[in-house]
């Protein structure tokens, strides 16, 4: 790319870069409590702010709901929300200063021996996941208990710097990243290998951003989620382990769901998007429990657009911090 636009893009990238190493630097030096404080308020600023983000998480979490809140409680889940979603940046910035210690202390993982069970006949496992708590929290617990890195796909950031430094801090964590697309081979012929091997991957399903998906019934209304969680365990008998993680107070718990059947008779089409409607009933029910900490400001379905604007705050109003 060259010419004004390539050199703004440039630029641009380099400054998102640096903007994300200086609030890692930034956030690391805070006190926890300060930092939780300060995050807690700039989630439910940015809930006021009432961007095209947040207009789509609340109509997001009107279907989650069930449509049974009235507008001003769907106006305080909302502010949850954001809360709950700008402490997962808040803990993305700090986590490796955390101590593993730390993170193995506070995480419950109800329905571990599902894992276990699979790990024990020597199969591969597929764990789903939604946009749900922080999932990079879970993923450092699941790399201290296994006790060897598991398996993720990532897309591929711009720029690319900004893309490595996502990369480095999720391996400093214990995983193992392969790019969606751009890699010495496709991603989903290196997770295929992974589970073929007994490796243990993790993978979030409930938006789908390519053409691969298939359609399923979430929260009662048609969507698509992406298939390859369960064609990869019907091409390589790994178990297909659907899993939700949340905040529970100060800490994380993740629970881990019985295994999806997605081999047998039938066709593989069929029997893979059976599959990924089992793994979306799990995932309604799980985020039906605690709607706050889903953080999903992409649309999902066709015909959930994003709220009409509400009320915004002047552009030069910030959150105090004290």
């Amino acid at each position: 790319m060259t010419g004004p636009a390539g050199l703004r893009s440039r630029i641009t990238g380099r400054l998102t870069d640096a903007g994300y190493a200086a609030g890692w630097r930034a956030v690391r030096m805070l006190p926890e409590p300060a930092a939780r404080a300060a995050f807690d308020r700039g989630g439910r600023w940015a809930a006021r702010r009432d961007g095209t983000g947040v207009r789509q998480l609340r109509a997001n979490l009107r279907v989650a709901t069930s449509g049974a809140l009235s507008e001003p409680e769907l106006d305080e889940l909302t502010a949850r929300a954001m809360a709950s979603y700008a402490r997962y940046w808040q803990e993305a910035f700090r986590l490796p200063t955390l101590g593993i210690d730390r993170i193995r202390r506070d995480t419950e993982v109800p329905g571990i021996e599902h894992i276990s069970r699979a790990r024990s006949e020597g199969r591969g496992v597929v764990l789903a996941l939604p946009h749900s708590g922080n999932w990079d929290a879970a993923g450092a617990w699941l790399a201290d208990w296994l006790g060897e890195p598991f398996l993720t796909i990532a897309e591929r950031l711009k720029p690319e710097s900004l893309y490595r430094r996502f990369l480095e801090y999720r391996e400093s964590l214990g995983m193992k990243v392969t790019p969606l697309t751009g890699g010495p081979k496709p991603g989903s012929e290196v997770l295929r290998q992974w589970l073929l091997e007994g490796g243990v991957s993790c993978l979030l399903v409930d938006r789908n951003f390519g053409t691969g998906g298939v359609p399923v019934d979430f929260f009662g209304r048609p969507a698509v989620m992406p298939s390859g969680a369960a064609l990869l365990a019907a091409r390589t008998g790994a178990a297909l382990l659907p899993a939700v993680p949340r905040f529970d107070g100060a800490g994380w718990r993740i629970r881990v769901h019985p295994e999806v059947p997605v081999t047998g008779e039938g066709r593989l089409a069929t029997r893979v998007t059976d599959a990924m409607q089992a793994v979306a009933d799990v995932f309604t029910a799980g985020i039906a429990e605690h709607p706050e900490d889903w953080h999903m400001l992409g649309r999902i379905w066709a015909d959930v657009p994003p709220d009409p604007p509400r009320r915004v705050l002047p552009a030069a109003t910030t959150p105090a911090v004290r």
